[in-house]
């Protein structure tokens, strides 16, 4: 399980501390999969960084008993400088992980052919996406954090990506962030709300949205 425990994150501004999560507690179990509601600027990035380990908290904890991925977003989770290829070289060597198991794999999810071996600065966003995606993929977590964006390209490229992540994967828990969140209601059991870097937990999904569009920011 992975357990947030009284974690407050305060930014320095202008005008003093801001104070975007305040006291918030969650927890997920395995093959759980919980949705976290909030409109933009509520904190839920923050949140997600905060559990994948990127950010750390002002105060609180995060106790982690399951392996975690990054958070899985748009372009998330690879370096500009280096190609795709020596992208999934150094993700696979911070895991424990022989890349060239991996290789087959991501080149042909990611659908680059001979750009795999192209700095990622030379990419489109598509591209970027679809690099970022596989590489996500390759690695097998227990729990996924999704921020906002699960799929890039076309429909085609959309439909693969779904079936890797939500029925390849869907013994995994899952943490997904977002502000309409069609796919919270599709893929989560329960959800919760981020609002006034408070964290308002419900049993099930449509109370969540009741309450979310309730209390409009």
């Amino acid at each position: 399980m992975v357990a947030v425990e009284d974690v407050t994150k305060v930014y320095p501004t202008r005008d003093g501390p801001h104070t975007v999560l305040d006291r918030v507690s969650l927890s997920v179990g395995f093959g759980e999969k919980v949705g976290i509601l909030g409109c933009n600027g509520s904190g839920k990035s923050t949140l997600v960084r905060i559990l994948a380990g990127v950010s750390q908290p002002t105060s609180g904890r995060v106790v982690r008993r399951m392996r975690m991925s990054w958070p899985l977003a748009l372009g998330g989770g690879v370096h500009p400088s280096l190609t795709g290829l020596d992208n999934l070289r150094f993700i696979c060597r911070i895991y424990g992980i022989d890349y060239r198991s991996k290789l087959e794999f991501v080149e042909e999810f990611s659908e680059l052919g001979r750009y795999l071996h192209e700095p990622v600065s030379t990419y489109s966003a598509g591209m970027v996406g679809r690099l970022s995606f596989a590489v996500s993929m390759a690695v097998e977590f227990d729990c996924f954090l999704i921020d906002e964006v699960t799929a890039v390209g076309d429909a085609r490229f959309h439909e693969k990506c779904r079936r890797e992540l939500f029925e390849k994967r869907g013994d995994r828990a899952m943490i997904m962030v977002s502000h309409v969140g069609s796919q919270i209601r599709e893929h989560c059991s329960r959800a919760c709300v981020l609002l006034d870097g408070r964290i308002h937990a419900f049993g099930d999904v449509e109370s969540a949205y009741s309450f979310y569009h309730g209390n409009p920011v």
